[in-house]
């Protein structure tokens, strides 16, 4: 018996180490950081709601055996472009809400386009996709640097001439969005709720949920279980810190965060889509592919148009998600916001616990948080260390790209592991 659990304790320790480390670390990171509770969470929501649409873009490629798809960066600058057009003609009705869709409306068929001529280019490159997405996003991005420098205001014509530099050719570093596309996508901001409200109601929809099913089934699965048991203590916690005050005050000071409930439904909606997509038939082709494109292609799937259609699927997904992430911020750095898209959003995904072949929403949620908080905390936990922020700072850019060369530095490990055995 106490073989057996060992072996499943170190199965589940290798199965789940990135995760481990970095819960770890950013636990002794916040605490180092002597900031509240308050600030973390505060922060934190932000960035959940502004970056895990990018992230949960990665996941179809995946699936689809193409690894991890740092070509969103396209997607990213389809994202901006369509942006830079709304806020040309000042589009913001609907409290900036129409501004908001009609980028998304604008952005999407420019995102397919760049999205296929990046999956063709991918199929030239197999084996080596992510390498090759990587160089891809590069290229296209001196294009866009081109496009924005010289071409705008030089062959198109801007209204908007707030725009563009003081000689008239090229857009300005930074381009501040009007107050009503700020927040845009959540009627500038007035679909911004309490935080503990939205699990309530998450938390009552999951029971009711499960309930249902075991009125249909007349059984529950042990997971099932657990989950009925789970939103049940986040719906009596939620309910507790928003209608009484037995919690101390740092606690207490937790009801007055806030959520934007219109971006979260379309997180909601994207890991519904993700979820919905594998049960179809183009779903199967997308994990046929990525398991064996030799088996595929004899069962009579077209690898190359399926891997074409993941491609551009991601991509429009980050078109999207770019432009929730800029409508949050409300000020786009015109030619930088889109340059490190990619790398964070893979480290992101990696944090999780994805790897190259296996991604799931869990593993991009669970890294947006454990990936962000670090980002949060780290330069207040390098000013209590060492008495220099700027060491915290420094350590950002670290945890963004370590990770990447820890995860696929396990990943490999793991899989020479397993084939050994």
């Amino acid at each position: 018996m106490n073989n057996i659990s060992t072996s499943k304790l170190k199965k589940f320790l290798i199965k789940n180490i990135v995760v481990i480390v970095f819960v770890v670390i950013s636990i002794l990171a916040f605490i180092a950081s002597k900031q509240s509770l308050y600030f973390l969470m505060s922060q934190l929501l932000e960035r959940i709601s502004r970056n895990s649409f990018l992230v949960l873009s990665l996941l179809i490629p995946v699936m689809a055996g193409m690894g991890l798809n740092f070509s969103i960066i396209i997607g990213a600058m389809a994202g901006q472009a369509a942006l830079i057009i709304v806020t040309n003609y000042q589009i913001a009705f609907w409290n900036g809400f129409g501004g908001i869709i009609l980028a998304m409306a604008i952005a999407a068929p420019m995102a397919i386009v760049f999205g296929v001529l990046t999956g063709m280019l991918l199929n030239k490159t197999k084996g080596q996709e992510m390498i090759a997405s990587m160089i891809v996003g590069f290229f296209a991005n001196g294009i866009y640097q081109f496009i924005f420098l010289f071409a705008v205001g030089g062959l198109f014509t801007v209204r908007n001439k707030d725009l563009l530099l003081t000689s008239g050719v090229g857009l300005r570093n930074s381009i501040t969005f009007t107050e009503s596309l700020k927040f845009g996508l959540d009627f500038g901001g007035v679909t911004k709720v309490p935080f503990f409200n939205i699990l309530m109601v998450i938390s009552g929809i999951m029971i009711l949920v499960y309930l249902i099913m075991f009125m249909l089934k007349k059984t529950l699965t042990g997971k099932q279980k657990s989950g009925i048991a789970m939103s049940a203590i986040v719906l009596v916690f939620s309910a507790l810190i928003m209608y009484t005050n037995i919690f101390p005050l740092q606690i207490r000071m937790l009801k007055s965060l806030t959520f934007p409930a219109v971006s979260g439904l379309f997180i909601a909606l994207l890991c519904g889509f993700n979820m919905i997509i594998i049960k179809t038939k183009l779903g199967q082709d997308f994990r046929a592919v990525g398991q064996n494109q030799h088996i595929a292609a004899v069962s009579g799937i077209n690898v190359n148009r399926v891997r074409i259609i993941a491609i551009t699927i991601s991509t429009v997904l980050a078109a999207w998600g770019q432009i929730i992430f800029l409508q949050e911020i409300g000020v786009m750095n015109t030619f930088g916001s889109h340059v490190q898209i990619a790398q964070f959003s893979v480290a992101a995904l990696l944090v999780g616990g994805a790897t190259v072949s296996r991604a799931t929403n869990n593993n991009a949620i669970v890294g947006v948080i454990l990936f962000h908080t670090l980002f949060i905390v780290s330069p207040f936990a390098g000013k209590e260390l060492f008495g220099d922020p700027q060491i915290g700072e420094f350590f950002r850019t670290f945890v963004a790209y370590g990770v990447i060369g820890l995860s696929l530095g396990l990943y490999a490990w793991k899989t020479l592991f397993t084939s050994k055995k």
